[in-house]
């Protein structure tokens, strides 16, 4: 494996990760603006 193959393999992970990590900070946002909770269900 070269090292631009590795490089390429790196940032496909970070990429990934970026992705699902973003989605999930806006939707944390978007639940904390309308008064949900992150998973569902009520913890009080």
């Amino acid at each position: 494996m070269t090292l631009t193959q590795k490089r390429l393999i790196i940032l496909l992970i970070i990429v990934i990760v970026a992705i699902v990590s973003g989605r999930l900070a806006v939707r944390g946002f978007m639940n904390f603006l309308v008064g949900g909770t992150m998973f569902g269900g009520n913890f009080l």
